[in-house]
């Protein structure tokens, strides 16, 4: 019953490899789809310092460092005005108080 003349489809090499072969493209297509997050370019991080809200809250943290340096306010005050800073600068940039926006498409 078992005899290699009686074997179906299903059960013989060329659907074996069939099913090798779907499963090399789906594994293909799905590395093309995604071949930016698996390869991100160098440049990336480097630009992602540069957008309105960082350069904005770079601005606002180093004015409270200097009122702290300067003892015009205390910790607790720092800590509120770097809050303040960052919905400000969020409102500014564009940001909102979510959580980042989807990536532009290319």
């Amino acid at each position: 019953m078992n005899s290699p003349g009686n074997r179906r489809f299903l059960d013989g090499p060329y659907a074996r490899l069939a099913a090798l072969a779907c499963f090399a493209l789906s594994a293909s297509a799905l590395a093309y789809v995604h071949r930016d997050d698996l390869f991100a370019s160098k440049t990336a991080p480097a630009a992602a310092g540069d957008d309105p809200f960082s350069r904005c809250f770079r601005e606002g943290a180093a004015a409270i460092e200097k009122m702290v340096s300067d003892k015009s306010i205390g910790a607790e005050q720092a800590a509120l005005f770097r809050q303040r800073a960052e919905a400000r600068c969020r409102a500014q940039s564009g940001g909102g108080g979510g959580p980042p926006g989807l990536p532009p498409v290319r």
